[in-house]
């Protein structure tokens, strides 16, 4: 008989960790060539493998890269860009030995480069000269890995280099004649989000490297996503009036197409984002982000103007077009992200692939609430899940929880249906989801609040969006919880090094010392905190003052650490050595490893033991029985 008075967190629900895991697809880069829908999926029941799947004009789905191709690339270890399609020939980077392969028709994948060395991304084909045009990172050598532009011959293999001696490289993309090469560079210290530069070469056939020039860009402006139109022009996102908006290259001056407070563009964790393209030689469509929620607009090219459309989604994270049509990766409150295809003439859209399958009813289903709070003088934003389960009711009782602080730091929370949220506000907590200053989609302003003080201002704003909503009755002091992975396990330790707000902890393959962490990561990250904390080594004091390592004295709570062994962005040593001084401290600490995974996890079983676990440690701790979880371990510590 279930007891109608149990405590929140151990409320049964239907939204169980395998449901997330084993169904669930990491959905990303469609494209539409040749009539056909291209688009990649992860597949967590697969150990984390990425297939390439096709849906053909007459409707078919098929899958185009069987077992074992996992179609992903390890440059900037994030990777993206992994593949292209020019009519019926695919080109796309395997994983398992970062080899460039071709297949066409249903025959079986020809590879036609391989380099032990050389992670490529960003793949460009160029049918004038039979060859690929890619980002090419190459660890042969001692020291830092380089980074090039190069040009790869799908007959025999061979390869050019097109450009180098910038610290990084993104986005070839070639015009319509095949005359002229446009792509992104920026250096050290910048992150694209910070300064980017847009470069344009002529082509000529055996001739490298190119010789260049600026078009625009640098000096503190960002270029996203450069594209030649018809018309011979370059279009490209800039974010020089404080927003990414779309502007177009007239005789070496950038023009605006559109003048809106909304953030078209994204931080370029990966290769091969995208947030526009054209639908007619008049007008391009765009996604946009006011106040953190996505939506869609159409730019009038000539009138230079942007109509927003009236469609559901309040997340999309990739746009694709085609005349007359789009397919995005996007979700609404209500719907989890999935591949959608979009008639632009009728603005009538169907679902194409889900991420994840579920009969669940909107009964148990949190919607996002956005809310604006006042954090240390100035604003900060926030997404907010109320509990909600059709079986259970708080009886006026405020609830646990649980803060949510996103990884990067510069990237940014959805307000779309995420299934991982709805597996804890379904059982009685409530979920914030920050958006702490630092984030995108907020304009540049925003994003660089956390210029020079991270560890300081995403704490302060995680810290009093929970004091915020124990303020308005909506969240119980004395449960207070707050978890994050990567940079957002920096904010989760440094809170709760610095802070005495929170009351437990979980830190995902999160950073706790600064200062390895600049040797000890890879190239992209290498210079990163230059600018979210003070330049090495002028600026040692301050990473030793900011780092929760440093700190771990003024611990006062339980902590649960998950990470990935074979992580290369944030080494398991920054978990391990905090572990140990919670031991030493003897507070409540529980540590759990996964010896396949790496930044992040991508195996249906560690999916499942990551949340199982949480929640478990959480009711171990507030002194609740969860409901429908398979998990027990011993806490280190703790007097149960």
């Amino acid at each position: 008989m279930t007891d109608k008075n149990a405590q929140p967190g151990a409320w049964p629900s239907p939204v169980s960790a395998a449901m997330i895991a084993q169904g669930g697809l990491r959905l990303s880069q469609p494209c539409i060539a040749g009539g056909n829908l291209y688009w990649l999926e992860g597949r967590a029941s697969e150990k984390g493998r990425t297939v390439l799947m096709r849906r053909a004009q007459d409707g078919k789905v098929s899958e185009i890269t069987a077992a074992p191709i996992n179609v992903r690339s390890g440059a900037h270890e994030y990777g993206g860009g992994v593949y292209c399609v020019h009519e019926n020939r695919i080109f796309f980077v395997d994983y398992a030995r970062q080899c460039l392969c071709e297949k066409s028709g249903s025959g079986e994948a020809r590879v036609f480069f391989e380099s032990a060395s050389r992670r490529l991304a960003d793949l460009c084909f160029d049918p004038w000269r039979s060859r690929l045009v890619a980002v090419s990172e190459d660890h042969a050598g001692d020291g830092e890995a380089q980074t090039t532009l190069v040009a790869i011959n799908i007959e025999d293999g061979s390869l050019v280099t097109l450009a180098s001696g910038a610290d990084f490289y993104s986005s070839p993309v070639i015009d319509a004649d095949g005359r002229r090469l446009a792509w992104l560079e920026w250096n050290h210290p910048d992150m694209p989000w910070d300064s980017t530069t847009l470069k344009v070469a002529e082509l000529r056939h055996g001739t490298a490297p190119l010789q260049s020039a600026t078009a625009a860009g640098g000096n503190g402006e960002s270029i996203f996503q450069p594209r030649w139109g018809d018309d011979d022009r370059l279009y490209f996102m800039s974010d020089r009036s404080g927003w990414w908006n779309l502007h177009r290259l007239e005789e070496d001056k950038t023009v605006p197409l559109m003048q809106e407070d909304a953030d078209c563009g994204f931080g370029q964790w990966v290769f091969g984002m995208s947030t526009w393209g054209f639908i007619s030689a008049k007008e391009a469509l765009c996604c946009g982000a006011r106040d953190g929620l996505w939506s869609l607009a159409v730019i009038d090219l000539a009138k230079r103007s942007a109509r927003w459309l009236d469609l559901p989604f309040n997340t999309i994270e990739h746009v694709a077009t085609a005349p007359g049509k789009a397919a995005l990766i996007a979700a609404s409150a209500r719907q989890a992200t999935a591949v959608i295809e979009l008639n632009l003439e009728t603005t009538a859209w169907q679902i194409v692939r889900q991420s994840v399958r579920s009969d669940i009813g909107p009964e148990w289903i949190s919607e996002a609430v956005p809310i604006r709070y006042r954090s240390n003088g100035d604003h900060a934003h926030a997404f907010y899940y109320a509990p909600k389960n059709k079986d259970f009711d708080l009886h006026g009782r405020p609830p646990p929880l649980l803060v949510k602080c996103h990884g990067g730091p510069t990237a940014h929370a959805d307000a779309g249906l995420d299934w991982r949220l709805q597996f804890w506000t379904s059982r009685g907590f409530a979920v914030l989801d920050v958006n702490y200053r630092g984030s995108t989609g907020f304009g540049r302003a925003y994003r660089e609040q956390l210029l020079g003080s991270w560890g300081i201002s995403d704490v302060d704003d995680a810290v009093n969006a929970a004091k915020y909503l124990v303020e308005q009755g909506l969240a119980d002091a004395d449960r207070l919880t707050i978890s994050g992975g990567s940079a957002g396990g920096f904010t989760v330790l440094s809170a709760l090094a610095f802070r005495d707000t929170f009351k437990a902890g979980t830190s995902l393959y999160g950073v706790s010392e600064l200062a390895s962490l600049l040797s000890d990561t890879h190239k992209f990250e290498a210079r990163y905190l230059d600018r979210l904390v003070g330049p090495w080594p002028e600026s040692s004091d301050v990473y030793k003052a900011r780092s929760p390592l440093e700190h771990a004295d003024n611990l006062s709570c339980p902590v649960l650490f998950l990470q990935g062994l074979k992580d290369r962005v944030v080494t398991p040593d920054q978990s391990e050595r905090m572990v140990e001084a919670l031991r030493r401290k003897g507070l409540p600490v529980l540590y759990i490893s996964f010896a396949e995974e790496g930044h992040g996890f991508r195996q249906a079983e560690n999916i499942i033991t990551a949340l199982e676990a949480e929640l478990y440690f959480y009711g171990k701790i507030f002194g609740f029985a969860p409901a429908g979880i398979d998990f027990s371990q011993a806490i280190e510590n703790l007097d149960e």
